[in-house]
C-alpha cells in the first residue's frame, strides 16, 4: 500500500544521480597520537541542513575541514557529488570551487575592498567577466543586507557584517554545499542573530548545508538532522526534536543537561 517513491524530495534535480551529495566512509585522523576523528561515517543528502553539535575538542572542526580536505586525513575517503576529493593539485582547487567554507574568523582581504573580497573567486576561478561578477556580488551583498557596505574595507565593518561578507563571498562561487565551523563564536552576542538569520534564510531555500555550532536555537529551527559528536566519534544522529527532546545516549543527555539549564 506504501509507495516508496512518495518520500523523494520534490526539489531533487533531476539530473542527479544520487541524492547523496558528501560522503564519508571509514575516516580517521590523528594529530600525531590524538585519534581526533575515528571511523566516521556520514552521508549528507542534497538540500540537507545537517547541524554538527558537541563538547569542545569532539572533532567537530576537524570533521567539517576535512570535507574540503583543509584538514587531510590518515584513511577513508570522501566523495563530493560521486568524486572521490582529489589529493592535491588542480582537480583539488576545482573540487574545492563547488564548497564554500565560512570560518569562525571571517578570512576576508583586509586591503581589499567589501566588493573585490566578493568578486575575486569568481573572476580568478569561475572567469566571470567583471562586470556579471560585479552584478551577482552585489545582488548578494543585497541578500546578506551588507550592499550599502560594498566599498568599505572590512575594519570599517562590525564583526556580523564581516561574517555576512564571507558568506556572501562563498555564495558567489555557487557551491554545491556550504560548511561553516563555528560562524558565530567569534562574534559579540548582538551580532549572532544576524548571521543565524542569513543562514536560517539560506536553509530555507534548499542549500545543503554542514554547520558546526553551539547555537542550539538554530539547530532546533534550521537542521534537518543534528549530528552529535563526543572523543572523535558520532555518537548519535537524528531529527532536531527527537534529539533535543529525547536523546538515546548517556553522553547526549549529560551534554545537554549542561547547556541547556543555563
Amino acid at each position: 500500500m506504501d509507495n516508496p517513491g512518495m518520500d523523494a524530495p520534490a526539489t531533487q534535480p533531476a539530473e542527479a544521480s544520487s541524492d547523496v551529495l558528501v560522503s564519508l566512509t571509514d575516516v580517521n585522523k590523528y594529530f600525531g597520537a590524538l585519534h581526533v576523528l575515528q571511523d566516521i561515517n556520514l552521508d549528507v543528502k542534497r538540500g540537507e541542513v545537517l547541524v554538527v553539535i558537541g563538547p569542545s575538542g569532539s572533532g567537530k572542526s576537524t570533521l567539517c575541514r576535512a570535507i574540503n580536505r583543509l584538514e587531510p586525513i590518515n584513511s577513508g575517503s570522501i566523495t563530493l557529488d560521486g568524486q572521490k576529493l582529489p589529493e592535491e593539485g588542480k582537480p583539488l582547487a576545482r573540487l574545492r570551487a563547488d564548497v564554500g567554507m565560512v570560518f569562525q574568523s571571517f578570512n576576508l582581504f583586509a586591503h581589499k575592498s567589501i566588493l573585490e573580497n566578493v568578486t575575486l573567486g569568481p573572476l580568478k576561478v569561475r572567469r566571470l567577466k567583471p562586470a556579471e561578477a560585479k552584478k551577482q556580488a552585489m545582488e548578494l551583498l543585497e541578500r546578506v543586507g551588507v550592499a550599502n557596505q560594498a566599498n568599505k574595507l572590512p575594519a570599517q565593518l562590525s564583526g556580523g557584517q564581516q561574517q555576512r561578507v564571507a558568506i556572501a563571498r562563498a555564495l558567489a562561487m555557487q557551491p554545491k554545499v556550504m560548511l561553516f565551523d563555528e560562524p558565530t563564536s567569534a562574534l559579540d552576542p548582538e551580532m549572532v542573530n544576524e548571521v543565524l538569520d542569513v543562514m536560517v534564510s539560506l536553509a530555507s531555500e534548499g542549500m545543503t548545508m554542514v554547520v558546526v555550532t553551539h547555537e542550539m536555537g538554530f539547530a532546533r529551527k534550521a537542521a534537518d538532522r543534528v549530528v552529535f559528536m563526543a572523543d572523535g566519534r558520532i555518537v548519535e544522529q537524528a531529527p532536531p526534536d527527537q534529539f533535543f527532546d529525547n536523546p538515546q545516549s548517556e553522553r547526549a543527555k549529560d551534554f545537554l543537561s549542561k547547556i541547556l539549564t543555563h
